[in-house]
């Protein structure tokens, strides 16, 4: 194909040519003024001239007609999984492709969204529209064809904003009048505070006509802990206790309806990260050592703690008639603090107490309870743990994990704390700084109370391997036997010192069951599209993890030593949703994905959201499916030219945009070369001619 056109190339500047223009209109008017013969052929001549000078010439392109692309974009979204839309989906996918290259001349492109996508984005099928024709000029776009539900969440606001000009179609799967029933959360909550109440508020949402009640599950960490009926539409407050810190992972689910179209919605995910207000710590010392200002300062250095701190030195029973104003140290307030107030403390800590008669039975008996409930004790023993009045021999000693022998290792030569075998793999002793060592990178204690352990388990031990450290699970509480008062050198730096802090730390945090410390437990990560699996504990083997999919696909998964006390695994997520782990005793949850992903939130197909855009191109928006068996139908498809509609009742069409590629360029110059010299030669012998004639006249 060939097209021909002009082309000009001044050869002096436009404002010289125009100047020489002026002046040759001058001189022929005042020739034609003066009637003076030859001046039309002067004219013509100084015309030639000028247009010389505009080098005029013709252009010959050689042109090859470019192939019409046509952008078919596939819906794979999470919405159209449902029911028998893929099944629709690519039965119109593959009759489309065909009945588009059969047209002739026309570059189809498949574009297909994603498939997986762990952003919060819903469904972008003009973004991954745009991706598929970046490399394609806008000129050369002949239509576009999009085969999904309809609920597409980047529409653009005009058809300006689209970037070409060319009819968009969309074919809707899914089918008229579909039920669907959805949990909308209206106030999620991200935090709350450990031990408190936080309010999630939502509302059931159904597209149906009915009304009627509606019972709502609530769940956390996997276990039940509420049910609540409600009506459609209405606002509900949800108030759920957070248990602990770290993510406390709530699930409210509504039973499925018969002739829904899914429950993927019925269920709403969210995780609330429990985190811990000001600690109360009550720290009560009993004989003063050495040792004492460690405890304080370390409580202290802490501004997250709340600490209550008593020296127990004067008895409540003791009246010496001293004036009020006049005492410099006053009675225990046992019935507040171990009494009344003692559910208030996070952690209970007796420093090198012992049973003086300061504390009534009474008092002691409420300490049970408060562990057994769920609080936490630490005992750091002095040389009177091994005595008749020590706590073993209270009611303190029906908790207390080790009996003391009565005997006291106190030597000049010392003996270095050492992790016990089962230590390496506890939180609270695993990967202490210098621990790892033989002998162990820190300074000597001289002195420990022997003990025999009765519950629990021996992290740390001392002198002839005798228990240092013990730790148990008593009721719901915990506690925590330190068996030696001398952990202050390693405060000080003797030799040296220790890693005091961090093993303080983690065994405060260990009581008070933070989650990261706990000695069994299995935990799920995810990352990117992967689950991490990690299973803590304390045993030489642990069994396989079950992970069942938010579709109910159940994959077995064996886990792999790690590090001592450590064992992980890690699986591809196939699925946006709840994923459940269990290894027969400990569960977990893990979320792929977004909590309540948009594109879940509204999954009843649609033909509203896409017309006016596709309307204002020329384009057409249908329904595909004849029935529910996944059977569909299509318009004619056909090519049209330039046209303000391009579809109709039965039929969808794209615009023939007659784009072309240059192959070669010809130019043949005109006021230069051959044709110009004829031009202006026989202009000069005309014009003589003429004035030879005239002469001979005369």
């Amino acid at each position: 194909m060939s097209d021909l056109s002009f082309s000009f190339t001044p050869l002096l500047p436009v404002a010289l040519l125009a100047a020489f223009a002026v002046l040759a209109v001058i001189v022929t008017a005042l020739g034609l003024w003066q009637r003076r013969s030859g001046t039309l052929l002067r004219a013509i001549g100084l015309a030639l001239v000028l247009a010389a000078l505009f080098d005029p010439a013709v252009i010959r392109e050689n042109k090859q007609p470019l192939k019409d692309v046509v952008a078919v974009v596939v819906d794979h979204s999470g919405s159209q999984s449902i029911g028998e839309r893929p099944i629709q989906t690519e039965k119109a996918k593959d009759e489309l492709v065909k009945r588009l290259k059969a047209l002739g001349n026309v570059d189809v492109r498949v574009i297909d969204s994603n498939r997986l996508d762990t952003e919060d984005e819903g469904t972008r099928l003009f973004t991954a529209l745009n991706d598929g024709l970046s490399d394609v000029p806008s000129e050369r776009i002949g239509g576009v064809f999009m085969i999904t539900d309809g609920d597409v969440d980047d529409i653009p606001k005009s058809v300006a904003a689209l970037g070409f000009k060319a009819p968009l179609h969309a074919f809707i799967t899914g089918h008229k009048g579909e039920r669907d029933r959805r949990i909308e959360l209206l106030d999620a909550p991200r935090f709350g505070i450990v031990g408190k109440e936080t309010t999630i508020q939502l509302r059931v949402l159904d597209t149906g006509t009915g009304h009627e009640p509606v019972v709502i599950h609530v769940r956390r960490d996997g276990n039940q802990i509420a049910e609540v009926t409600a009506q459609p539409g209405e606002k509900i407050r949800l108030p759920v206790k957070i248990e602990h810190g770290g993510p406390n992972v709530v699930e409210i689910e509504v039973k499925a309806l018969p002739d829904e179209l899914t429950a993927i919605n019925n269920k709403a995910v969210l995780t609330i990260d429990g985190v811990r207000d000001k600690l109360k710590v009550l720290l009560v010392s009993g004989e003063p050592h050495q040792g004492e200002r460690m405890w304080r300062n370390l409580l202290k250095s802490d501004a997250n703690v709340d600490l209550v701190h008593f020296t127990i030195l004067r008895p409540p029973e003791k009246q010496d008639g001293t004036p009020i104003n006049e005492l410099s140290l006053i009675a225990f307030p046992t019935a507040d603090l171990f009494g009344r107030k003692i559910k208030d403390f996070d952690l209970i800590i007796f420093d090198r107490y012992s049973n003086q008669s300061i504390l009534p039975s009474i008092y002691l008996d409420n300490i049970v309870r408060y562990v057994r409930g769920g609080g936490a004790l630490l005992i750091a023993a002095g040389p009177d743990f091994s005595q008749p009045e020590g706590f073993y021999y209270t009611p303190l000693g029906e908790i207390t994990p080790a009996r003391p022998d009565g005997t006291i290792t106190q030597t000049a030569a010392g003996f270095r704390p050492t992790v016990t075998a089962i230590g390496k793999k506890h939180p609270v002793t695993r990967g202490l700084p210098g621990g790892n060592e033989n002998p162990p990178a820190w300074s000597r204690w001289f002195r420990q109370i022997n003990a025999d352990v009765t519950k629990g388990t021996s992290v740390l031990a001392g002198a002839n391997s005798k228990p240092l450290l013990v730790l148990a699970h008593e009721g719901k509480g915990r506690v925590g036997l330190l068996l030696s008062d001398q952990m202050w050198l390693w405060a000080r730096g003797f030799q040296g010192g220790g890693p005091h802090l961090d093993l303080l730390r983690r065994l405060a945090h260990w009581l008070m069951k933070e989650p990261e410390l706990e000695e069994e437990a299995l935990r799920a990560k995810v990352e990117g599209h992967d689950i991490a699996i990690e299973r803590q504990s304390l045993k030489d083997k642990v069994p396989p993890v079950r992970i069942t999919s938010p579709s109910g696909k159940v994959e077995t998964v064996p886990l792999k030593p790690a590090a001592p006390g450590l064992s992980r695994a890690t699986v591809k997520a196939t699925e946006l949703g709840l994923y459940r782990l269990s290894d027969g005793k400990l569960t977990a949850l893990a979320n792929v994905g977004p909590e309540n992903p948009r594109e879940f939130q509204d999954v009843v197909s649609t033909t509203q959201k896409l017309r006016p855009l596709a309307e204002a191109t020329g384009g057409t928006v249908r329904r595909i499916a004849t029935d529910k068996t996944g059977d569909i139908i299509l318009p004619r498809i056909v090519a049209m030219r330039d046209s303000p509609i391009y579809g109709g009742s039965d039929y969808a069409a794209i615009r023939r945009t007659e784009a072309a590629e240059i192959k070669g360029v010809g130019i043949a110059p005109v006021g230069i070369g051959i044709v110009g010299l004829i031009f202006l030669l026989g202009s000069v012998i005309a014009s003589w001619l003429a004035e030879g004639r005239r002469r001979g006249q005369e």
